[in-house]
């Protein structure tokens, strides 16, 4: 009879665990559909490019989200907004859009989409209506790395091997940030006194990642710019790159926007 009990007794353990461990499974599978129907248009900044995002995108992807990234031509706001609005026309179900850097300024056009429903700055620029960077920026000191930005003869901008080392992506590893510097895509000068007409925080739930080692955009000018919006906001203690050095902290932050997106 003892053995008999110890025997029961045993498989009930052995049931009881299994039903554990299957809960547990089921339970971390769960949030991989919980998102779905939802789309992610990521949009990155000047001297990037779409892979700028690729270690966000896993993560976004794990939670069931659709994920696009954009490749912006960086010639004119015009043009990365144009870019953008052609991915967001393509999605079905609400899109939450995200910008970095530059691209901030261009989500805010291109933002006014009815298919978006949520806006995330990433260490971006977040500009009012007639705004532009040069306004956003006038008569503040000029960043260190300006003076290493170099004008090719289409009126292109790169920055210097230096400026990406130092300034850009500082807190990467050191092969990762000489491959950023060699592979740069140039941004057209003139956007930085381009304007965004109207702009789609003003109707949009923001959220803002702020990167408080930022020695691109002053991380104080990023927490004014995102009071300014009323934008949720995340801090990281990132560089500029903030989706490549922190990509679970910025990943959090767009999978908030997704789940309140409607």
């Amino acid at each position: 009879m003892a053995t008999l009990i110890k025997r029961l007794f045993g498989a009930a353990v052995l049931f009881g665990g299994l039903f554990a461990v299957q809960a547990l499974q089921a339970a971390n599978a769960a949030p991989a559909e919980d998102l779905k129907g939802k789309n992610v248009v990521l949009v990155h900044g000047a001297f990037a490019d779409g892979s700028s995002w690729d270690k966000v995108i896993p993560l976004l992807e794990a939670r069931g989200l659709h994920v696009v990234s954009v490749q912006n031509p960086l010639s004119s706001l015009a043009d990365d907004v144009a870019a953008t609005k052609r991915v967001v026309d393509q999605q079905t179900g609400p899109v939450v859009l995200v910008g970095h850097s530059w691209a901030g300024v261009v989500i805010s056009e291109a933002g006014n989409d009815d298919k978006v429903k949520s806006l995330v700055y990433v260490a971006a620029f977040a500009p009012d209506n007639g705004q532009s960077i040069e306004d956003i920026t006038k008569g503040k000191p000029a960043p260190a790395w300006a003076s290493e930005l170099q004008k090719d003869s289409g009126g292109y901008l790169t920055l210097s091997t230096k400026a990406v080392l130092a300034d850009f992506a500082p807190d990467l590893p050191l092969p990762q940030r000489r491959l950023i510097a060699a592979t740069q895509v140039p941004w057209a000068a003139n956007c930085i006194g381009e304007k965004v007409t109207t702009a789609a925080w003003h109707d949009k739930p923001s959220y803002f990642v702020v990167a408080s080692h930022d020695r691109m955009i002053d991380p104080k000018l990023q927490q004014a710019m995102a009071s300014n919006i009323g934008a949720r906001i995340t801090t990281v203690e990132s560089s500029h790159v903030a989706m490549v050095s922190q990509p679970k902290a910025v990943a959090e932050t767009i999978i908030a926007a997704a789940k309140a997106a409607q």
